[in-house]
């Protein structure tokens, strides 16, 4: 139970919730690129595979997540 005290409820909601903000934003961002493009990630990704899209949006993807990381922190 002494690990336990430590750990203060407002930290961990506090967590919880920048996490889902930082995935909503991710997912915000994925959808933006989506529409700025003029074919569809999802189909040149699963159906044509398309690796070097696959490869542009995992990198854009963690470039973003980097970037909504730091924002979040600060």
């Amino acid at each position: 139970m002494e690990l336990l005290a430590g750990i203060k409820l407002a930290s961990v909601i506090a967590t919880l919730f920048y996490s889902f903000l930082g995935l909503v934003l991710l997912i915000l961002s994925y959808v933006i690129v989506d529409r700025l493009t003029h074919f569809s990630l999802h189909e040149e990704v699963a159906e044509k595979q398309n690796i070097a899209v696959a490869i542009v949006i995992g990198a854009l993807l963690i470039a973003l997540a980097i970037i909504i990381a730091a924002v979040i922190t600060s």
